[in-house]
């Protein structure tokens, strides 16, 4: 089972306990010392602005993967995220300049050389209500950018998990597989919390990975029988057929979807169940178009029932990472704080236009 460090940064006594969790994430992961290094100088530098600029906000670190062919050895990556309700950023291009600093107890980094270092960096930020950055570290180093803009690579999934009280892990998890012309991104939560909870939905990530070419109902099905030894989850398929630009989506169980299209929001119904203990005899599968400002989410019942969807254009726009780790900081505040292990995951497509995205 992975672990989640959900570090809340309130002084710089803080920022060294976040150089030590990207430190057990870097390992857990298995990056060589320089990528590492790497991550431990991002960590330092988006904590220490926290600290600096935002009068606290919390770093959270977890494994993720990108999407390989089933039959390749998987590699996970250390995503380090930081988010915050602080005052904003004025100017994100100078922000974002390398080399660019304000802050006194700084490396001389800044957010600059973080994207720079970085496989994958987004930040998204709002005068008066805070900022979200998040970064992943790869084995290895980010390809140099090329003068020519790449193309568009296909939809892309991000997403963010948080346990209950900064507990070691998070009963929540999601993955998501490119095969033969499709996307297929789950998210599961496990029964409870914790440790066993974790096993239910990182049994069903790694199912997901055998059965990715599978339509959404034969996926829950399949997860259903490798989830029987545990406590079971509540699971959530989407699929996209991008030839197709089709969507379909099945559930089982209180995972919450929404779909962003046509400048609307609209909900998708799971089947009241739980994956691996009570499966309904019939499972529905909605299919919807994909059109070219789709957006979609899917969250665990850690976040509130009415939590509002983001209708800032410019959010859409961000990586999905960033689209979820502002939903969760949105979703929550001191007053109204997550009552459950919480994890949202996007699917979008590729949206990178601006110069400080890093392609992967």
């Amino acid at each position: 089972m992975s672990r989640v460090w959900d570090i809340p940064v309130n002084d710089s006594t803080r920022v060294r306990d976040v150089r030590v969790a990207v430190g057990e994430a870097c390992a857990q992961a298995r990056l060589d010392p320089r990528r590492a290094d790497v991550a431990a100088l991002v960590g330092t530098e988006l904590a220490t602005n926290l600290v600096k600029h935002a009068d606290g906000g919390r770093v959270v670190v977890e494994l993720v993967e990108t999407p390989t062919p089933a039959a390749d050895p998987r590699r996970s990556s250390v995503q380090v995220l930081s988010l915050d309700h602080g005052p904003g950023i004025a100017d994100v291009t100078a922000a974002l300049s390398d080399g660019y600093s304000t802050v006194d107890a700084s490396l001389g980094a800044g957010l600059g050389t973080c994207r720079r270092i970085s496989n994958d960096f987004d930040l998204h930020s709002v005068r008066g209500r805070g900022t979200v950055a998040v970064a992943r570290i790869d084995h290895e180093p980010a390809p140099r950018p090329s003068a020519r803009r790449q193309p568009p690579e296909g939809p892309r999934a991000g997403g963010v998990n948080l346990p209950l009280a900064r507990d070691e892990y998070s009963g929540d998890a999601w993955g998501w597989v490119r095969t033969d012309g499709l996307v297929t991104l789950m998210l599961a939560d496990g029964l409870g919390h914790g440790a066993k909870a974790a096993l239910a939905s990182d049994t069903a990530v790694e199912e997901l990975r055998r059965a990715a070419h599978l339509p959404p109902t034969d996926i829950l099905r399949r997860l259903h029988t490798a989830l029987r030894p545990t406590r079971g989850a509540a699971v959530a398929v989407a699929q996209l057929d991008v030839p197709a630009q089709q969507l379909r989506f099945a559930g089982v169980g209180n995972i919450g979807a929404r779909l962003h299209a046509a400048g609307s929001w609209r909900s998708l119904v799971s089947r009241p169940g739980i994956v691996g203990a009570h499966f309904p005899a019939t499972v529905p599968v909605t299919q919807l178009p994909w059109q070219t400002d789709s957006l979609l989410v899917l969250h665990s019942d850690g976040l509130p029932s009415r939590w509002t969807p983001p209708h800032e254009p410019d959010l859409l726009t961000h990586t999905p990472a960033v689209v979820a780790a502002a939903i969760l900081r949105d979703a929550s505040s001191a007053a109204r704080p997550l009552r459950d292990d919480s994890s949202v995951a996007v699917l979008a497509p590729d949206r990178r236009i601006r110069a400080h995205d890093r392609r992967p």
